[in-house]
């Protein structure tokens, strides 16, 4: 079964607050009437040039206003900082307001710099993480000690979604049965910072024989796989190349400790796994990506590459109606859900 295409804004374009969230809407609605199935966003809190959107559930409200088919989802709500009664009172909201369109994507937020700022100890980020997880599962499935309003429908706590870097960590979100998120790239093991990476299919695919292993019988799995994507008509390919070199570089050089101007980009592109080029380019390389392939969704983004918003609208454009039907990926509504016999051997 072929994977349906999501779309994926950090936020992140040259403006002030106001029109960044204005572009983000206008993709969203985009990206809708191309046949998305999916538009998530990311939170970061404190940092505009990292991330500017610290209320996700503010903007997915507006979202769903402007939109009637699209799920709406947080990618990834850094539920460490947030009370749990809180986040599941907004996503209880979302979903009511959306007709029943709210994904949950969560994860611990990386930054001890904000969780001081919100009160919470860095040294234990993974046990605040997940003792939230268990009280906000509670109050969405109606099983804790009090209930929220509006009362979450029968399906939200279906809809929770956890990323995760590691093959233990995806295999605690297999029992619990719930969604799997992959990033667009994978942290560098110690000692290996400098040298080039494997590609992030090889590096994910034991998470995913790890969460593929470890669902529960009768839960369909559920992988979302990130992937950074530009796609340009042959026209800008040469100033889009140009602009995406700064924005890479510094990606890895954070990453890799490489300094920037340091490799060609066609190196920066493929370290950063970054598909950009024009339609026939990007399919081909992703073609590469069994993991993608293998996924039940596959969210774009223009990350790290930030282009104009205009190229983004554009990529947009040529994903859905030239690179996804090239790769036999699914443009439009959901198709059934895929059993795990079958995710287990597309790759």
């Amino acid at each position: 079964m072929a994977p349906t295409i999501g779309f994926f804004t950090r936020v992140l374009d040259d403006a002030d607050a106001a029109e960044r969230y204005r572009i983000a809407l206008g993709q969203i609605e985009l990206a809708e009437r191309l046949g998305f199935s999916s538009a998530w966003v990311a939170q970061h809190h404190l940092d505009g040039a990292e991330g500017g959107l610290p209320s996700p559930f503010v903007l997915l409200a507006a979202a769903a206003a402007r939109t009637s088919s699209i799920g709406l989802g947080t990618a990834i709500l850094t539920l460490a900082h947030e009370h749990p009664a809180r986040a599941a009172e907004d996503a209880a909201v979302l979903d009511a307001i959306s007709g029943g369109r709210a994904q949950l994507g969560l994860g611990t937020g990386g930054s001890p710099h904000t969780l001081s700022a919100f009160g919470e100890d860095p040294e234990h980020r993974r046990a605040i993480y997940d003792a939230k997880l268990v009280r906000l599962r509670s109050l969405l499935a109606g099983t804790a000690d009090v209930a929220i309003y509006p009362p979450p429908s029968a399906g939200l706590e279906r809809r929770i979604w956890q990323a995760t870097f590691s093959p233990e960590g995806a295999r605690a979100i297999g029992a619990q049965g719930d969604g799997l998120m992959l990033s667009r790239v994978q942290p560098v093991p110690a000692g290996h910072v400098g040298e080039v990476p494997p590609r992030v299919w090889e590096v994910q695919r034991p998470l995913v024989d790890a969460y593929l292993e470890a669902l529960p019988a009768g839960v369909a799995p559920r992988i979302l796989a990130s992937r950074s994507v530009v796609v340009v008509d042959r026209a800008d390919r040469r100033a889009v190349r140009a602009r995406a070199e700064a924005g890479i570089g510094r990606q890895i050089e954070q990453l890799h400790r490489i300094a920037p101007g340091s490799l060609p980009l066609d190196e920066l592109l493929v370290r950063s796994e970054t598909h950009l080029g024009t339609a026939e380019e990007v399919a081909e390389s992703l073609a590469a990506d069994v993991i993608a392939a293998g996924a039940t969704e596959v969210s774009i983004q223009a990350h790290s590459v930030d282009p104009a918003a205009s190229i983004t609208h554009r990529s947009l454009e040529l994903f859905a109606t030239e690179v996804a039907p090239a790769l036999g990926w699914r443009v439009g509504a959901p198709g059934r859900a895929r059993t795990t016999e079958e995710a287990r051997h597309v790759a």
